[in-house]
């Protein structure tokens, strides 16, 4: 099966040159011999045994000539999509292209070159960005008959839809110029130089090693006080529903002392937040420290699609050093698989003051049966016992998930049974969404997107009510509490505060001056805030501020679990 797999690279590899010769009209003696200095075989087939190489320079692509045209200082304008993966995904693109002497810019009469990070989990976001390309074609149309018509505009389409249309974006979008996967970021120069001949430049082969380690992202908006930081890349659980292990590939983890490394940086930058992201975040194995440690134990009534994994530092070790960089650096995780929780992770997140006791667990649905058609790898009573375990282990934790209505054979009885587990679990926080079927995933060779448009809309509405039920409740409940608030800025409608607690939920005050260390004063963005909480909405709280605090001072007096039973 390896030899299969990686003799389908081989195969795209000669498929992209053939297809480059195609375009450039060289020789074919010229192709031969780019050719011959090439990768080999060996290059496509994967040791597992060796520890693999963290890549800290562009790839050599032997189809792509050398002597390329100089791009910096041209503009670029980005376009981001989708989830907070992609946000991070287009930090880690600007510093690329900083480096290499290209200027950003926010204002799109300005553009050079405009990014589109795209997104491909549902028909939706792709949508979306059709739409985005209509309008950037006439946008481009409109330069090229403008005075300025000798400084054409380039369009690059990044990320999951790149890699998983890029045929159509070649032959439909005929003003589309560079087309790059989510593993050739560190190539975007040399293929933005390439348009400059008018070529179309595409680069959407998947790594198994591209991690971007190196990579120091450049934040878009350096005012912000929190960060987003990749700590993995692709997934390996296969679910039946899901693109992403065909559009970012196969798991792979950053090394340890490199986010350690990221991580201290944020926090000399004045960062008070960050959030660790991948595929899913608690499956993290660094392998570049061997170990003897297996993959994590699952609970009972969880399986993979895959064999146990063995060796290299673990989540709970990569949560252990982040939390210990800064003590007031709140630290926040997602997206989470609910098979990878073993105790040491909830050890971690108890116990340490300044990662926040809110867990993602994603059930997708609450019928067995749907999930497994979905390849979940657990039924509904293993994901009520780890919820049990999860509440036990973490006195007072805040609940988020993620939910789909309308999957391939849903049953009205089955859908019933997810809303039920809505209504005994009790989310604070979740994310629902009408199933959408995704080409190449195996729902879309396997199962029949059976269930009508109008039931899908019909069940999504009946998610959405239960849940803003559910959380008015939730909410109301944290009447009279104390909360520890970090502030992010002004609500523009009405002056007033907006930050988030530990479960990430909003919450608003009246700018005032309030004690602190230094005397009397307002809040700012950066800001821990001790909120009493007077009312409350839905999805926002609202507060009176009482003093400024730090995350010790705040849980100096009692534990997470002592304030929760006490709800102070």
């Amino acid at each position: 099966m390896l030899f299969l797999q990686n003799g389908k690279r081989l195969l795209r590899y000669v498929r992209a040159s053939y297809k480059c010769r195609c375009k450039s009209n060289a020789p074919l003696s010229t192709l031969k011999n780019k050719l011959k200095e090439g990768p080999g075989l060996k290059e496509f087939i994967v040791n597992s045994s060796e520890v693999p190489e963290v890549l800290t320079h562009p790839p050599h692509i032997p189809y792509l000539p050398d002597n390329i045209q100089n791009t910096s200082k041209r503009r670029v304008y980005f376009d981001v999509y989708g989830c907070q993966m992609n946000l991070n995904d287009t930090e880690i693109v600007w510093s690329i292209l900083k480096n290499e002497g290209f200027e950003k810019t926010e204002v799109e009469e300005e553009a050079d070159i405009f990014l589109v990070m795209t997104c491909a989990i549902r028909e939706g976001a792709e949508n979306k960005i059709w739409h985005r390309l209509d309008h950037l074609r006439g946008f481009k149309n409109r330069r090229a008959l403008s005075k300025n018509r000798n400084n054409p505009v380039k369009i690059g389409i990044l990320g999951c839809m790149a890699e998983r249309l890029k045929e159509k974006l070649i032959e439909k979008e005929k003003a589309v110029d560079v087309v790059a996967g989510p593993d050739s970021y560190r190539d975007l120069p040399r293929l933005l130089a390439l348009t400059e001949s008018g070529q179309t430049a595409v680069n959407v082969l998947l790594s198994l090693d591209e991690t971007y380690a190196d990579v120091v992202p450049v934040r878009l908006n350096q005012d912000n006080i929190s960060a987003f930081i990749s700590i993995m890349r692709g997934c390996d659980n296969m679910c039946t529903y899901c693109i992403v292990p065909f559009t970012r590939g196969r798991e792979r983890s950053r090394p340890v002392s490199s986010i350690v490394d990221e991580v201290r940086h944020l926090s000399e930058s004045g960062v008070k937040e960050v959030t660790l992201l991948g595929q899913n975040v608690n499956s993290y194995r660094d392998v570049t420290q061997p170990t003897e440690k297996f993959d994590t134990h699952l609970a009972e009534g969880f399986k993979t699609v895959y064999k146990h994994k063995k060796g290299g530092l673990r989540f709970a070790d990569l949560l252990d050093k982040v939390s210990s960089v800064d003590p007031e650096m709140r630290i926040r995780f997602t997206a989470a698989h609910p098979k990878d929780f073993p105790d040491e992770v909830l050890r971690v997140v108890r116990e340490r003051a300044n990662v926040c006791k809110s867990v993602h667990l994603p059930a997708q649905s609450g019928s067995s049966a749907v999930l497994a058609r979905m390849r979940r790898g657990y039924g509904r009573d293993a994901y009520l016992r780890l919820v049990q375990r999860v509440r036990a282990a973490i006195p007072g934790v805040g609940l988020s998930t993620d939910m789909i209505c309308g999957f391939c054979g849903e049953t009205d009885e089955e859908f019933e049974e997810t809303l039920s587990l809505m209504d005994i679990v009790e989310y604070n926080v979740a994310f629902l969404f009408p199933y959408s079927m995704r080409e190449k995933t195996t729902a879309y060779r396997r199962y029949k997107d059976d269930v009508p448009e109008s039931v899908k809309k019909e069940r999504h509405s009946r998610m959405i009510e239960l849940y803003r039920r559910k959380c008015q409740k939730l909410n109301d409940a944290e009447i009279g509490n104390v909360h520890l608030v970090l502030v992010e800025g002004v609500v523009p409608k009405t002056g007033q505060i907006m930050g988030r607690n530990e479960f990430y939920i909003k919450v608003v005050f009246d700018q005032t001056e309030i004690p602190s260390e230094e005397g009397m004063r307002r809040a700012k963005p950066g800001d821990y805030v001790g909120v009493r909480i007077v009312s409350a909405r839905c999805s926002v709280l609202t507060g009176v501020p009482l003093y400024h605090t730090t995350i010790r001072e705040f849980y100096k007096e009692y534990s997470w679990g002592e304030r929760a039973a006490l709800r102070i």
